[in-house]
C-alpha cells in the first residue's frame, strides 16, 4: 500500500461499492442512482424502472450557467411524487413522469445555509449575516436587516455544539420561519492571519474562550403571511444555550432545550408562536457534571399531544414518551446500552425502530421496540455496524452494514426483520494488497473495572521471532469511537501503510470516548488528560507484554484531542515514548472555546487545579523524546496560539522540538495536501523511530 493509496484511495478508488443515494419514494418503492441514472424499484417484486437519466437532466436544466452536471445530483422526493433537485445555486422541482421542470428558484451568488420548504416551495437562506426568503413567485424578501458588525441571523450558533447543524427552521406547513439570532459583540475578536497576500492580512473571528464572555442567542419567528417577526421570550442568563428547536405539528408552539451556561441544568420549554411567551418547563434534567441535549423532540402523528425524546436522563441514551404537558407516559427503551439513532415508527405507531448498541458497544444493530411494553426485537443478524433506512409506515427496511471482513452489504428486509433480498454485496477493493493481520484486543481500564477495546495491526509477513516498533494512534476524547466491528475494525489505511513499513499500529478507546454511557464518558470531567492517559498506558502495558514488541521504540500520533493526548503521553511518560507527532493540539484548555471547554472542565476560575494539571506548558520540563507539532495557520477550532505558547515554553526550558505549519489550512488538512501532511508524519517516525 502506497501513501497515496492510504490517503486518497481510502475514499475514492479503494472505497467499497455501495448503493448510491438510496431514498424511499413511498411506502413500497425506493430509489437509487446507478450509472448516472435514477432508478425506482418496487420493494415487493424487485421490478425496477428508470426515473430520469443524467443526460435528460442536463437537457432540462439547459446548463444556463454553462456548466453541465458531471454526475447525478442530490435529490429528494416530494409527497406529490415530484423530485426536488439542487444544481449549483438553483432548486428545481421536476415532474419525473412528464420530464418537465415545474419550478426553478435560483439563489444569489453569496447565498448560504439554504433550506427548501416542500409544501410552500420557498427557500430560506442567509446572505452575509441577514436572513432572506425566496418565494415560489421568485420574489426575494429580506427578513432581517440588523446583520453585520457582530449580529448574525440564520446561521448555526454555540459553535455547532449540542447537535446544532443549522440556524433556519421552517414550520411544518411553511407559514413561519424560525431562526437563530446571535449577538457576538461582546466576544473577543481573534486574528486569523493570511500570509498568502503580498502584505499579510488578518481576518478577525469571534472566538469565545473558556471563562470569557460568550455570544447571546435568541430565536426569531417570521410570519410568511403578514411579514412580521417576533422574538421568543428569553429572560434569565443571556449566555445560556438554546438548542434542539422543534415545531409543534399545528405550528402554534416551538419547543426549545434551554441549557445553563454551566451546562448542568437543562429545561425543555414551550413557547407560544403568536406572543413569544414561555410556559413553565415541560421537563428538566440536572447532573452534577453536565447535561448535553443533542436531539429535538419529535411528535406522534396519531396524537399530536404526545412526543418522543432521546435523552441520557438515566445515564444511557434512551427513548422517552411524553405528553405535551410534560407528563412522562413511559420510558420506551431501557438498559445499559445506547440508542444511537431513531429510524422511525410504523404506521399505527405500535413499534419504534432504532439503531442501538444492545448487542455490544462494538456493534450497531437495528431493533424494533413495542412502544407500550418496551419489548425489543433485533432485526439484523450479521455481526457488524448496521444502518437502517425505514420506509414510510415501516413496512420495509433497507439495512446497510459492514463488518470486519465485509466491506459493504445492503439488504432489503421486512419491517419484522424477514429477509426479502440482497440489494448489493461489495467486493473487497483491498484483495490484491498485502496487509498485516488486524485484530481486536480487550484491555482492562486503569481502575480495573471496565473492559476497553483496542485494535492492533501487525506488519505484513509478520515474524513473531522479531521485535517491532509501535506507533500508537490516539484520539481519546468525547464524541469519538475509533475501534469497532466495522470494516477492518475502523482502521485508517495510513495505519496499514505504516505497518507495511515495519511498525505495529495500535489504537485503543479509553474512558471518556463515546457510545459507552454517561458514567464512562464523564469520568474525565474537570481532569482532562489524566484518566485517558492512564487507560492508554494500560494498552502500552499490554503491548510490552508481547515478546515481539520493541519496548524501546514506541511512538504516538494524534490530532486535535488526539494532539492533546499525544502531548500527555509524551510528557507524562517520557520513559516510554521515544517519538510523538501532535497535530492541532490543545495545550491549554483556558484557550479553548466556551461550549466544549466548560462542559468538560468548567470555567478556569471554578477549576484552577484542573486547568493547571491539564496545561501541557506545565509538563514541558519532562520532555525527553523527539516531538513534532503540526498546526494549520487558519485553524479556528484549536487556534495556533496553543502551539506557539508550547514552542515558547520549550525555548524557555531549553527543550528541542520540531514544528511544521500548513499556511492555508484550518483545523484539518484536506485534499491533496493531506498526502503532504501524512508523508511529513510518516517520515518523522521513519527517521526517528
Amino acid at each position: 500500500m502506497s501513501l497515496q493509496d492510504a490517503i486518497l484511495g481510502r475514499y475514492t478508488y479503494l472505497s467499497p461499492e455501495t448503493v448510491e443515494d438510496l431514498s424511499w419514494k413511498d411506502s413500497d418503492t425506493f430509489s437509487y442512482v446507478e450509472a448516472d441514472t435514477l432508478w425506482a424499484e418496487d420493494a415487493r417484486s424487485g421490478e425496477r424502472t428508470v426515473v430520469v437519466a443524467l443526460a435528460e437532466l442536463n437537457e432540462l436544466f439547459g446548463s444556463s450557467n454553462g456548466q453541465a452536471l458531471r454526475s447525478f445530483p442530490g435529490y429528494s422526493w416530494c409527497e406529490d411524487g415530484h423530485l426536488l433537485i439542487r444544481h449549483d445555486r438553483s432548486f428545481f422541482i421536476m415532474n419525473p413522469v412528464e420530464k418537465r421542470i415545474a419550478l426553478k428558484l435560483t439563489l444569489p451568488e453569496n447565498a448560504e445555509n439554504a433550506v427548501f420548504h416542500e409544501a410552500r416551495r420557498f427557500v430560506a437562506f442567509t446572505e452575509d449575516d441577514n436572513l432572506f426568503v425566496l418565494l415560489s413567485s421568485g420574489e426575494k424578501v429580506q427578513i432581517t436587516t440588523d446583520g453585520d458588525n457582530g449580529i448574525v441571523n440564520g446561521k448555526t450558533v454555540h459553535r455547532s455544539e449540542f447537535g446544532i447543524t443549522n440556524g433556519i427552521f421552517c414550520s411544518p406547513q411553511g407559514n413561519y420561519i424560525a431562526f437563530y439570532r446571535k449577538d457576538e459583540r461582546g466576544v473577543t475578536d481573534y486574528p486569523l492571519v493570511d500570509f498568502m497576500a503580498r502584505v499579510a492580512d488578518h481576518t478577525p473571528v469571534k472566538y469565545p474562550m473558556a471563562g470569557m464572555k460568550s455570544h447571546h442567542v435568541t430565536v426569531g419567528v417570521y410570519n410568511i403571511l403578514n411579514g412580521k417577526t417576533i422574538f421568543l421570550e428569553s429572560g434569565g442568563d443571556p449566555e445560556h444555550y438554546l438548542t434542539n428547536l422543534a415545531w409543534s405539528p399545528d405550528e402554534k408552539h416551538i419547543y426549545l432545550a434551554e441549557l445553563s451556561r454551566g451546562q448542568d441544568h437543562m429545561q425543555l420549554n414551550r413557547y407560544d408562536v403568536g406572543s413569544g411567551k414561555k410556559s413553565s418547563p415541560l421537563l428538566e434534567e440536572k447532573h452534577g457534571k453536565y447535561v448535553e441535549p443533542q436531539h429535538p423532540i419529535w411528535f406522534s402523528k396519531m396524537n399530536q399531544n404526545e412526543f418522543f425524546y432521546l435523552s441520557r436522563a438515566d445515564g444511557w441514551f434512551h427513548v422517552y414518551h411524553y405528553s405535551v404537558s410534560g407528563e412522562l407516559i413511559r420510558q420506551v427503551t431501557k438498559g445499559e446500552w445506547e440508542v444511537t439513532g431513531i429510524l422511525g415508527i410504523d404506521e399505527k405507531e405500535k413499534n419504534l425502530f432504532v439503531e442501538a448498541t444492545q448487542e455490544s458497544p462494538l456493534e450497531r444493530h437495528i431493533y424494533r421496540v413495542e412502544i407500550r411494553s418496551g419489548k425489543i426485537e433485533k432485526l439484523t443478524d450479521e455481526e457488524g455496524i448496521h444502518q437502517g433506512l425505514l420506509s414510510p409506515g415501516g413496512s420495509y427496511l433497507i439495512d446497510r452494514f459492514e463488518a470486519p471482513e465485509n466491506p459493504s452489504q445492503t439488504n432489503l428486509v421486512s419491517g419484522k426483520g424477514k429477509p426479502v433480498r440482497i440489494l448489493q454485496q461489495a467486493g473487497d477493493p483491498l484483495e490484491d494488497y498485502l496487509l498485516g493481520e488486524n485484530k481486536l484486543v480487550a484491555i482492562r481500564s486503569a481502575d480495573g473495572e471496565t473492559e476497553l477495546y483496542g485494535r492492533m495491526i501487525l506488519p505484513p509477513n509478520f515474524d513473531p521471532g522479531k521485535k517491532y516498533p509501535v506507533i500508537l494512534y490516539v484520539y481519546g476524547g468525547p464524541h469519538a469511537q475509533l475501534v469497532d466491528k466495522s470494516w477492518h475494525h475502523g482502521a485508517q489505511w495510513w495505519q496499514y501503510y505504516m505497518a507495511s513499513q515495519g511498525y505495529i499500529a495500535f489504537t485503543m478507546d479509553n474512558r471518556g470516548t463515546s457510545n459507552r454511557g454517561m458514567d464512562f464518558e464523564s469520568v474525565i470531567h474537570r481532569r482532562l488528560g489524566i484518566l485517558e492517559t492512564e487507560d492508554q498506558m494500560q494498552g502500552i502495558d499490554y503491548l510490552k507484554s508481547l515478546a515481539f514488541v520493541d519496548t524501546s521504540r514506541i511512538g504516538v500520533h494524534g490530532w486535535s484531542y488526539g494532539g492533546f493526548m499525544t502531548l500527555n503521553l509524551m510528557l507524562r511518560h517520557p520513559e516510554v515514548f521515544k517519538v510523538g507527532v501532535a497535530g492541532g493540539p490543545v495545550v491549554d484548555w483556558s484557550m479553548y472555546e466556551v461550549m466544549y471547554g466548560e462542559r468538560y472542565m468548567d470555567k478556569p476560575q471554578e477549576n484552577p487545579e484542573g486547568y493547571c494539571e491539564a496545561n501541557m506548558l506545565n509538563h514541558v520540563p519532562k520532555l525527553e523524546g523527539r516531538l513534532m507539532l503540526i498546526h494549520g495557520v487558519q485553524d479556528d477550532v484549536v487556534v495556533m496560539q496553543h502551539s506557539m505558547q508550547f514552542l515558547r515554553e520549550c525555548i524557555v526550558q531549553g527543550k528541542q522540538v520540531d514544528f511544521f505549519v500548513y499556511p492555508t489550512h484550518p483545523h484539518n488538512v484536506r485534499g491533496k495536501d493531506r498526502i503532504h501532511l501524512m508523508e511529513k508524519v510518516s517520515r518523522y517516525f521513519l527517521e526517528n523511530l
